[in-house]
């Protein structure tokens, strides 16, 4: 994108896009459905999805309230629609008997219609020119859905398909390798790569936070959502702290 085009007085309102971006993102899919899990199945649903609701409205209106990205209110953001998106898919599921197949297609036709009125309107679906509030807000639409459609994508494979979580993860990686290698050799599409790494990315953390926390009874390991929520809250805490002091967008938007 051409930075010329950002008005000076501009501030981003999400971060750059760099390694530490895409490790962190994929601790947020693995914590929420860890977390996601854990609430469902230890205290009423109706109630869990009630604050998995108020808590995603809570961090969203603080992270629209703010003036600039600020990596702690944008990764609770991401964690809470993380958590929220989890409980969106499996209310579906659970909830109305909602085939994975079908709230899969649903969700996807529900993200291409975003991305139509998106590009619609503000003519670009660039992450890089989040620096108004109206493009905020289609991006956070967008990314609550990806995490929707992530999930159901998710269990489609684990649960549907067979694959089982720790198969199924490992699909997953193997697909989001496919949007790395094509921009790291072509050099293009980086818009249409970036959304489809980011679609991947709930689908890789999820499968394998739910290989690692369910029983081995069904082919996980064990220890439980609870204990696996809170070791990557931990990580999460580290890699936002990490960030918190590597700001390359402050380096940017000095220059």
């Amino acid at each position: 994108m051409n930075m010329r085009k950002i008005p000076a007085t501009a501030w981003r309102r999400v971060p750059e896009i760099t390694a530490w971006f895409w490790i962190t993102k994929v601790i947020t899919t693995a914590l929420g459905e860890a977390t996601s899990d854990f609430l469902v199945f230890r205290i009423s649903p109706p109630v869990a999805v009630g604050l998995g609701a108020l808590g995603f409205l809570g961090a969203l209106g603080l992270q629209l309230a703010m003036r600039r990205y600020l990596p702690w209110v944008y990764w609770l953001t991401v964690t809470m629609v993380a958590i929220f998106g989890t409980m969106a898919a499996d209310v579906l599921h659970v909830g109305f008997g909602v085939p994975y197949a079908v709230s899969t297609g649903f969700f996807a036709v529900v993200l291409a219609v975003v991305f139509t009125l998106w590009y619609r309107v503000e003519k670009t679906l660039s992450v890089h020119s989040i620096y108004t509030f109206r493009r905020e807000l289609f991006y956070w639409t967008t990314v609550v859905v990806t995490f929707a459609l992530g999930t159901a994508a998710g269990d489609l494979a684990a649960s549907t398909a067979g694959l089982g979580y720790f198969s199924a993860g490992l699909v997953f990686a193997g697909l989001i390798a496919v949007p790395a290698l094509v921009y790291w050799k072509l050099h293009t599409g980086e818009v249409a790569m970036f959304w489809l790494a980011y679609i991947l990315t709930r689908p890789l953390g999820a499968s394998f936070a739910d290989w690692a926390g369910k029983s081995k009874a069904i082919g996980g390991l064990g220890f439980g959502d609870g204990s696996v929520s809170l070791v990557l809250g931990v990580v999460l805490v580290i890699c936002v702290g990490y960030m918190s002091l590597n700001r390359p967008e402050l380096k940017r938007e000095s220059t």
